[in-house]
């Protein structure tokens, strides 16, 4: 059965921030866009739910927006979301590390206050930082280039050339070589405090990576850059109200968006995409066709097309870590047993750079990690709406959870199943926060966890509660995403566009493979 035929320039299978902003930039240019969301609700990881007690809003997976908001996409569509009600909620510390001891460091979005700070704790470190966020500011036109735009592309052919005009071939080739150094080699060479050390070391998890990861300091330090320039700013009212934005700007411009639409094959002939069918049969006939989901979608369920490179790629491709999210509702605000960090965005809890390293490598071996790195947001600091008045919400991550249990570095947690060691591990979570928070046993009024399988469930494109889309070590990273033989997203099936975490620039909420496709389509 077909419907809708030659109604549509483009269907967009998948409604995560890269579905939505390719969508929202064809529409705009008023292109036909159909988005295809097989759940009942759009937006991927952008999902913001009353998971605990009634009128405690939580985001249940992504929260911080610093990467969109500082992305491309951010800048083109951001004055267009606002008249659709997104706005940005903002506090002057984003981000802080609380050390097992109960020492802390609290980053703020004054260079020269956390230059003085970070000397204080140790001489010529403040110093150091400024260097090394002022390199990024120097090299910001390159480097973000590299980061985020078509690597494949005549324009990045150009700005190489740039470089080796500028630096010379040796003097390039010197700073690829000195931007895949690893977090730790960074970290212990450039700066003699532990503290500023345990500051930057866990936010290589969020980059898919580890301390030991090549090219995870230049990560760190493009982090360290963001943070300090934009803050963590998350969405008022939650991620949710930013995937209604979406859908209002995109419907808006004439673009439609179906839900609970599980697209079942993308039709092609002689090569190249005729459109898609979905599950029952119905036929939608398009031009082209942007699909992001996860690489094994692709190339095992979606095209029938013999593709035997891809298909041997994707046997080959490698998920990363897994995602634990847990969830309070609390009676009052926090009081934590150390001293300012009540306004802070996002805190970390962890000792430093081996710490970090040691649960990141536990979870890499499938096991529990005895002490995880803690991320802990206060969402309801920065926009009380998401509570009622005098009370308080915790969005809690732990970035390095096993995708398959194998065992439990503690030796305490029996069973390799998560939806049996879901609960445990939580508690073991509950009990590092409880340490660093006043009678947190008789504020807390709920909790909510989600295992890596739990994430899974909810998003399909979460293999293992990965949701970065695939490891993001470098044979898997820039070029090489999601395989050796990429070319931005493209292939030999003509009019089809891969899009998604699972490809360049990789995961976070950038946007930026919707973006680089919709630019490619004509937006």
């Amino acid at each position: 059965m077909a419907a809708d035929l030659d109604k549509f320039d483009h269907v967009i299978i998948g409604s995560g921030i890269n579905g939505l902003v390719a969508a929202s930039m064809l529409a705009l240019k008023g292109a036909r866009v159909l988005v295809l969301e097989r759940e009942d609700r759009i937006g991927g990881c952008l999902l913001t739910d009353e998971i605990t007690v009634q009128g405690f809003r939580h985001d249940v997976m992504a929260t911080t927006f610093v990467l969109f908001m500082t992305s491309p996409a951010g800048t083109v569509l951001g004055p267009h979301l606002a008249r659709h009600g997104f706005e940005y909620c903002h506090s002057p510390h984003p981000t802080a590390v609380l050390r097992p001891d109960g020492t802390a460091l609290v980053l703020t979005m004054d260079r020269a206050k956390n230059i003085f700070s970070f000397n204080g704790l140790a001489a010529g470190d403040g110093d150091q930082h400024g260097v090394d966020v002022g390199q990024i500011t120097a090299d910001a036109p390159f480097l973000f280039a590299l980061l985020g735009g078509n690597l494949w592309s005549w324009a990045t052919a150009k700005l190489l050339f740039g470089q080796v005009r500028r630096r010379g071939l040796r003097g390039l080739a010197a700073w690829m070589g000195s931007a895949l150094a690893p977090a730790r080699g960074w970290l212990e060479s450039s700066y003699q405090s532990p503290m500023v050390q345990a500051l930057w070391a866990p936010w290589v998890l969020h980059c898919g990576l580890t301390p030991e990861s090549a090219y995870s300091a230049q990560m760190a330090k493009v982090v360290a850059f963001a943070l300090e320039a934009a803050g963590a700013p998350i969405v008022k009212g939650g991620a949710g109200q930013a995937a209604l934005a979406f859908r209002r700007l995109i419907e808006a411009h004439g673009g439609v968006i179906r839900t609970g639409a599980l697209v079942e094959k993308i039709t092609t002939r002689q090569g190249r995409v005729t459109g898609v069918r979905l599950a029952g049969g119905e036929e939608i006939a398009c031009a082209s066709v942007l699909a992001s989901v996860d690489p094994s979608q692709l190339h095992g369920q979606l095209l029938d097309v013999n593709l035997p490179e891809d298909q041997v790629a994707v046997r080959q491709f490698r998920h990363g870590r897994g995602n634990f999210q847990l969830h309070y509702a609390l009676d009052r605000h926090p009081e934590w047993l150390t001293p300012g960090l009540d306004d802070v965005a996002l805190i970390h809890l962890a000792d430093g750079v081996d710490s970090v390293s040691k649960s990141a490598n536990e979870a890499e071996r499938g096991m529990l990690p005895a002490v995880p790195t803690i991320c802990v947001g206060q969402p309801h600091r920065l926009d009380p709406s998401r509570c009622p008045e005098g009370k308080a919400i915790l969005w809690v991550q732990v970035p390095d959870a096993p995708r398959q249990i194998k065992g439990d570095a503690a030796g305490k947690i029996v069973g390799q199943d998560w939806d049996a060691a879901r609960e445990a591990f939580a508690d073991r979570i509950e009990a590092i926060l409880s340490n660093h928070i006043n009678d947190f046993d008789k504020i807390k009024l709920a909790r909510k966890a989600y295992s890596p399988v739990d994430l899974e469930r909810m998003n399909c494109n979460l293999v293992g509660g990965d949701p970065y889309g695939g490891a993001c070590s470098i044979d898997q990273f820039f070029i090489w995403r999601p395989f050796a033989h990429s070319t931005n997203g493209t292939g030999l099936v003509r009019g089809l566009i891969h899009i998604g975490a699972s490809t360049h620039p990789g995961p976070g909420l950038g946007g930026g493979s919707g973006f680089n496709a919709a630019k490619r389509l004509g937006a």
